[in-house]
């Protein structure tokens, strides 16, 4: 919460009329001075899902985040942990990882947000420090509007590995159900453009990633859950997630009688997926 201040500024008298006048008893004006502000959180769901593709997909996932902000600045560091590590077409672990738990994600965001009455426009960069694939990287900008669906589009650009660009244009609404508790509902959708040759799908006749780059609607997610207040700062936040493939190539698979089906699709497919867990936060 903002902190207001009072500054020792001189306080000027309107112009008066040449007899003697009292001294003015207005006070100054408190200013409000900027402060960092944000929020910590941590949260423990029943799977781990990117986008549509299955990275964590047996056990439980426990996912803490610390921002701060300042004028518009914001640092984001978010992690994983995986209770229970398995193989999946996404996610690659060796083989002494594997049914293990371990700390497999850290994701760094530096970020920037211009409001313009409901107006808000933010641009920046994350670092996707990974263990189960190679760390990537990749510049974001979003345009959101602060009316009813809360619609934003973000454009995300990688710029290191898995070259690409991701589309998502997303819904968010919450309703008030009970004192300071609300209903949270949501939606999103997301279209990709694959551009490097990692992105080649997968050949059916000759059976390897030699097909054209992958490119297309790609995940859908609906969800919701509740945001209850426990405390002004703290709260919990139980939500569930229903995550599917937009288009039929984002969810092919061909069963070539491996353990992992091979997918249209290089990084794997987009399943039909339900998630669902309970969060903690508290903001500063």
């Amino acid at each position: 919460m903002p902190v207001l201040y009072v500054f020792g500024q001189e306080y000027q008298k309107p112009d008066a009329p040449e007899q003697t006048v009292s001294a003015s008893t207005e006070k100054p004006k408190e200013t409000e001075e900027a402060k960092v502000t944000g929020s910590g959180s941590v949260g423990v769901y029943n799977q781990y899902i990117f986008r549509g593709y299955e990275i964590g997909r047996s056990g439980l996932v426990i996912q803490p985040s610390l921002t701060a902000s300042y004028k518009g600045f914001s640092a984001t560091f978010w992690g994983n942990i995986d209770t229970n590590q398995r193989n999946t077409k996404t996610a690659a672990f060796s083989d002494t990882q594997q049914f293990k738990k371990e700390w497999n994600e850290t994701d760094l965001t530096l970020s920037y947000t211009y409001a313009i009455d409901k107006l808000s426009l933010t641009g920046g960069y994350i670092y996707y420090g990974t263990k189960y694939a190679d760390e990537t990287e990749e510049f974001f900008a979003t345009i959101a509007y602060d009316m009813i669906a809360k619609p934003s589009l973000s454009v995300y650009r990688g710029i290191t590995n898995y070259k690409g660009t991701y589309f998502n244009l997303s819904f968010a609404h919450s309703f008030p159900v009970y004192k300071s508790t609300t209903l949270d509902l949501g939606a999103s959708f997301g279209y990709f453009i694959g551009e490097s040759a990692y992105w080649k799908t997968y050949d059916e006749a000759l059976g390897t990633y030699s097909g054209s780059k992958y490119k297309g609607f790609h995940d859908g997610m609906v969800k919701a859950g509740l945001t209850i207040p426990v405390t002004k700062a703290f709260s919990i936040q139980p939500v569930v997630q229903y995550w599917f493939p937009l288009s039929s190539d984002a969810g092919r698979e061909y069963d070539t009688g491996a353990d992992i089906k091979e997918s249209h699709n290089p990084n794997g497919p987009v399943k039909s997926n339900l998630t669902y867990g309970v969060g903690c936060v508290y903001n500063f």
